[in-house]
């Protein structure tokens, strides 16, 4: 078949949990091309520089500098509604001129099409709302439905039992009919020969929206430039050829391939990283969850949900995936 895969570029975890579904699909024989714009794009390159590519924008957001995200997100509204109309009319005038046995759109809620057989991938099929508007939270969950609905197939990267990675996000409500979990999805299960690398004590990956990204990349530097241990940060911009600085005890590199990474993660004493889903699903697949400081972005409340719900799990020392 001839498929087209379709990432959201809000930080690396939507491209990064498709690396193993891409890796599948090119093994089973199939053609695939790859539609993505900034960081994602150029990690996936870099993941698959023998595949075609097509950039495409995904929706303009940005996020506050404060502890809540409402008035953010609100204001980006109106660019994200426009976002999917426009991704929507991009991808029928696509379909005129070229054939696609599947779209398969992991979080972009206007690549559907019925002309082909369309996928949709996510793990938060519920919104989490902040406090104080909670009550939101059953009208986004049919919000959601309703675009789900315009796919073929809804697929979860997680497992369909107690609560799996996702808890709440993809558990709490009714699932849709065409909904099917696809298991943990990590670009760490596929490499071979991990060797630990216990050069840094700690290890922190950074991704997500600027300006927040850049807030916890200084956050992390101050802490530990003068401790006696050294301390590596994967700044989470993907390029072909990796930059590296050096303040005091802190070690900055823009990018380590997949193998470094998971090595460094293997070998150092604690990881600190957003407690975004893709990143979670990566440490659960390593066994490094448990070394994890999880951070969430201010005001993001899927990752304050999943970090306190991991939290919650760390202290009762059960695993949600068995």
């Amino acid at each position: 078949m001839r498929i087209l895969i379709c990432p959201l570029n809000w930080g690396l975890g939507h491209a990064s949990r498709c690396i193993p579904i891409i890796h599948k699909l090119t093994l089973q024989g199939h053609e695939v091309v790859i539609v993505a714009d900034g960081y994602p794009l150029q990690l996936l390159q870099l993941e698959f520089p023998q595949l075609s590519f097509l950039q495409y924008p995904s929706y303009s957001i940005s996020y506050s500098d404060g502890k809540s995200q409402i008035f953010a997100m609100l204001k980006c509204l109106p660019n994200i509604m426009a976002g999917v109309v426009k991704e929507h009319y991009w991808l029928k005038k696509l379909l005129v001129n070229e054939y696609f046995d599947q779209v398969i759109s992991d979080n972009r809620f206007g690549l559907w099409s019925k002309k082909t057989h369309s996928i949709y991938i996510t793990h938060q099929l519920m919104i989490k709302m902040p406090n104080g508007i909670k009550w939101l939270e059953p009208i986004g969950w049919m919000l959601h439905q309703f675009i789900i609905n315009q796919y073929n197939e809804c697929w979860v990267p997680d497992n369909p039992t107690h609560g799996g990675l996702s808890g709440d996000l993809s558990h709490k409500y009714p699932l849709p009919k065409h909904t099917k979990f696809i298991g943990t999805q990590s670009r760490f299960s596929l490499i071979n020969g991990l060797t630990p690398n216990a050069e840094y004590h700690t290890v922190a990956i950074l991704s997500g929206i600027e300006s927040q990204r850049q807030h916890l990349e200084q956050q992390i530097i101050e802490k530990n430039k003068n401790e006696a241990f050294r301390t590596l940060i994967v700044a989470g911009k993907p390029s072909a050829a990796s930059i590296s600085t050096q303040i005091a005890n802190v070690t900055i590199i823009s990018h380590v391939s997949t193998l470094e990474l998971a090595n460094y993660l293997l070998g150092c004493n604690k990881i600190i990283c957003r407690s975004g889903y893709s990143t979670i699903m990566d440490l659960h697949t390593l066994g490094c969850l448990h070394k994890a400081e999880l951070i969430p972005t201010p005001g993001q409340t899927e990752q304050e949900y999943l970090a306190e719900y991991h939290l919650d799990i760390s202290k009762n020392r059960k695993d949600p995936m068995n």
